[in-house]
């Protein structure tokens, strides 16, 4: 992770990320309770530890990883997309929206209400997503050119 990474992530976690981060953790834990909802679980630690740090770092689908079809990219990972949807992706979606237009009310706030916006998207639907290094995501969109 760059310097700049680790400052903006400290700073991210100053400035409220943290708060989104544990939000996501409660989801994991709703869903980790229900035991039928640990595919969830899963899914929302994965989003919560991009949500707590997300600077330097990308969430992609993994089949654009993997080059390949798996539970959750499939059509299974679709069905769960839209039953996450529905218990628990629109208030997250909401939580970053909300703290997303708190932070762009001050100009030291916009990038970080311009991440929180980012998160909106995979609050929705984060099944079959994988956190990677952006500077090996980089290298991986390098050799998919080549």
């Amino acid at each position: 992770m760059s310097l700049l990474s680790l400052l903006l992530n400290v700073l991210w976690v100053l400035f409220g990320g943290i708060w989104m981060a544990l939000a996501w953790l409660l989801a994991a834990l709703l869903m980790a309770i229900t035991i039928v909802g640990l595919p969830w679980a899963r899914a929302a630690v994965n989003i919560a530890s991009y949500t707590l740090l997300p600077f330097g770092r990308v969430a992609v689908s993994r089949e654009e990883v993997s080059g390949q079809e798996d539970f959750g990219t499939g059509p299974l990972g679709t069905l769960g997309n839209l039953i996450w949807l529905i218990l628990a992706g629109w208030w997250l979606a909401l939580g970053h929206i909300f703290t997303a237009v708190a932070l762009a009310i001050t100009l030291i706030g916009i990038p970080f209400a311009w991440a929180h916006l980012k998160l909106v998207p995979i609050s929705l639907w984060p099944i079959g997503k994988t956190i990677m290094d952006r500077e090996a995501f980089e290298r991986l969109e390098t050799r998919r050119r080549l």
